[in-house]
């Protein structure tokens, strides 16, 4: 009689189980996974699971972030209406009262304090339809010259580093198939283990395949693991080991002679710079012995194929620019560029970090990646946009300086889009308290962010289940994400949004926009043309093809998946090398007798950017409740801190209480300490406003600090 019961009511279960599919991408890191979201409903239950899909990236694999991506998406907490504060507290409102009380004070700034008196913040992980929109409508709707947006934190030191190497600047300059068939590799501060999960394999295939892998990073992770030959540099001195490879590869002659002949510029003078110095001052100076830069020198040099990787560890840095561009001298000067199998990748953080910077969020940028300062590039932009060129604004500034902008009270009024810049910022505590004078904030979000909470309107956001549009991924490769859950309550898609706001302001004409696709048509043709051209993309072409590389000019071009396999992209054809001293970061940061530990930041697998998201995911908060201080054995009992227990960190700047983590596999004067929590545990209340004079980094990955317990006064 029971299995017949058992029997009957699973039957009757499968009669009123029904099943849904929805396609998206994750919302997370710059692989951009292909997904489906699963939704089973039994009786009045639903069960909701995410499964990868196959595609040209990640070829069908997750992470475990992504495997639980949707849980931030159903959270209680999810904004679902408009919301306007009164008297300190949020209230509901309807989508007009919330528009027309944003135009109110909008033109109230305007009228007073000029054009420029309005800022835009945006954010690397929308779509590329809503970063181009959204610089349109800074430029357009408000006619403020003032916009930038958080992947000035992430990619900057990269791209301007691409940018006056090689005159171009891609996240790849050839695909992520060729890695497994390279015979060198130099993963240069980037531990793709816990960022990026799903590019692993590549690299394990590569070794599978018997290639050298050499790993630069102060401290041990999962990525160092895999490697060969582990660096590990004084932090902030990432510049000058790269000299000091570069020496051992002129001086045993590793140098592609012909290659630099004919296609390189500046070679002369980095080799009589490399030469005037011995290897026994690069050792003083990062602390790497030197039969190991030899050996990845030696190693690197002789190998016929190579490819450099690198990340956040030495980009963000106040010489991060410079010190990708020495890196980029290494793979210049031996001609492992535009061929098989070699080529530079920058390991772009956020899920569209690549994209969102191609098509005008930048101050200094247009779509297509034009410059907002060339003529040329304006007259194009601006017969697009149906304007006068006179009307189009100048360069502003970098995200940080907006911030300063803002306490001096130049900027008045600031349009925030899915950023948390109070977390987020170097100096938190400043940029906090500059955000606390402004006159108005808007903040459009998935939740009330430690910035949002900040705000005066909050704009309720479509999430990335909800929300279709284009992503570049890291490679450069535009994808399509397919998203069609519906959204919850009053939650608008961020382009729509924009539009609505545009309309309210009197712009209506340059936004009357209905659909993503129609988006995307007037942005290939806004950055046809331009370095990154898109215009021989189509929605049709991506959904059967997968994904393309840009530059794609025609809609029978294939993409480009090696750049610079004939010339490069300066106008002479030519790379160009570049002189880069021998002169550690921030000489106010180096150690001292008052603070005697350096303080670098970075990621766990479990957790992105400030945490506003995968903290609200209880699948990825339980596996990193809190932040911690990594710190070795001996340097703890130097300091008394014990295992586990609470620690003060301090900086000229401030201070934070977090829980030590001993680990034997960091420098003994350098601690770690990831960077996903607020408040009081922000270790970026600790960071320097320092930036770097080429692109603007802050230098999140060298501040000196010292440490003390924190005393138990239980025991």
């Amino acid at each position: 009689m029971t299995e017949a019961l058992l029997k009957y009511f699973r039957t009757k279960e499968q009669e009123v189980k029904s099943e849904k599919r929805y396609d998206s991408q994750c919302p997370y890191c710059s692989m951009q996974c292909k997904m489906q979201l699963v939704e089973q409903s039994i009786v009045t239950r639903k069960k909701y699971i995410t499964i990868g899909k196959d595609n040209p990236t990640s070829e069908g694999r997750l992470c475990v972030k992504g495997m639980n991506a949707h849980q931030h998406a159903f959270h209680k907490e999810r904004l679902k209406y408009p919301m306007v504060k009164v008297n300190g507290e949020f209230v509901r409102v309807s989508w007009e009262e919330a528009l027309n009380h944003i135009k109110e004070n909008f033109t109230k700034i305007q009228t007073e304090s000029g054009q420029n008196a309005l800022a835009v913040y945006g954010s690397a992980s929308i779509t590329n339809e809503e970063a181009y929109l959204l610089g349109k409508f800074a430029r357009v709707a408000l006619k403020t010259k003032y916009i930038d947006y958080n992947g000035r934190l992430c990619m900057s030191a990269a791209a301007s580093a691409a940018n006056q190497t090689f005159g171009l600047d891609r996240g790849f300059t050839n695909s992520l198939a060729e890695i497994s068939s390279t015979r060198c590799i130099i993963l240069a501060g980037t531990n793709i283990a816990e960022c990026q999960p799903t590019i692993m394999p590549y690299f394990e295939r590569a070794k599978e395949n018997g290639a050298y892998i050499i790993a630069i990073d102060p401290r041990e992770t999962a990525t160092t693991k895999i490697a060969d030959l582990h660096l590990k540099p004084k932090p902030g001195t990432d510049a000058v080991l790269a000299n000091g490879i570069l020496k051992v590869i002129v001086e045993e002659n590793y140098v592609d002679e012909k290659f630099v002949q004919d296609r390189v510029n500046g070679f002369k003078d980095v080799k009589e710079y490399v030469l005037s110095f011995s290897l026994e001052e690069i050792e003083k100076i990062t602390g790497v012995p030197i039969p190991l830069i030899r050996r990845a020198a030696v190693r690197f040099g002789k190998e016929e194929t190579g490819m450099i990787f690198t990340a956040r560890g030495v980009e963000q840095h106040t010489n991060g620019s410079m010190t990708v561009r020495n890196f980029l001298n290494i793979l210049v000067s031996t001609g492992k560029i535009g061929k098989p199998n070699c080529g530079y990748g920058a390991i772009t953080g956020q899920g569209n970090g690549q994209g969102a910077r191609e098509h005008g969020q930048k101050a200094d940028q247009l779509p297509g990646y034009r410059s907002i300062e060339n003529e040329e590039h304006r007259n194009y932009v601006a017969s697009i946009w149906g304007i006068d060129q006179d009307d189009l604004p100048r360069k502003g500034v970098s995200a940080y300086e907006m911030m300063e902008k803002i306490d001096e009270g130049e900027i008045k009024g600031l349009f925030l889009m899915c950023s948390n810049p109070t977390v987020s910022h170097p100096n938190a505590h400043f940029v906090k308290e500059a955000m606390k004078k402004l006159n108005f904030l808007v903040a459009v979000d998935l939740f009330i962010s430690e910035t949002a909470s900040l705000a005066d309107v909050i704009l309720p956001a479509s999430s990335y289940l909800e929300d279709e549009g284009t992503m570049t991924n890291l490679e450069g490769r535009v994808t399509l994400r397919e998203a069609s859950f519906p959204c919850p309550g009053e939650a608008k898609h961020d382009w729509q949004i924009i539009c609505e706001l545009a309309r309210v302001l009197g712009k209506e004409e340059y936004f009357s926009f209905s659909s993503a696709e129609e988006i995307f048509s007037e942005l290939r043709t806004a950055s046809r043309g331009g370095t990154a051209d898109y215009y021989g993309i189509t929605y049709e072409r991506l959904r059967k093809e997968g994904g393309i590389l840009w530059p794609c000019p025609e809609t029978d071009h294939s993409g480009t998946k090696r750049l610079f396999e004939t010339s490069f992209a300066h106008v002479d054809g030519k790379a160009a090398m570049v002189v880069v001293p021998n002169i550690p970061e921030i000489p106010k940061e180096q150690l001292c007798d008052e603070f005697p530990l350096y303080l670098t930041t970075g990621r766990v697998m479990s957790h992105y950017l400030t945490g506003v998201q995968t903290r609200k995911s209880p699948a990825l908060a339980a596996r990193n409740i809190e932040p911690f201080m990594e710190i070795h054995p001996g340097t703890a009992a130097k300091f008394q801190i014990q295992d586990q227990s609470l620690v003060k960190i301090e900086s000229r700047r401030g201070s934070v209480v977090v829980r030590s983590k001993w680990s034997e596999t960091i420098r003994h004067d350098t601690i770690f300490v990831p960077f996903h929590w607020a408040d009081s545990q922000n270790i970026n209340l600790l960071v320097s406003k320092e930036l770097d004079p080429e692109c603007k980094m802050p230098g999140f990955k060298v501040s000196a600090v010292k440490v003390s317990p924190i005393v138990d006064f239980f025991n």
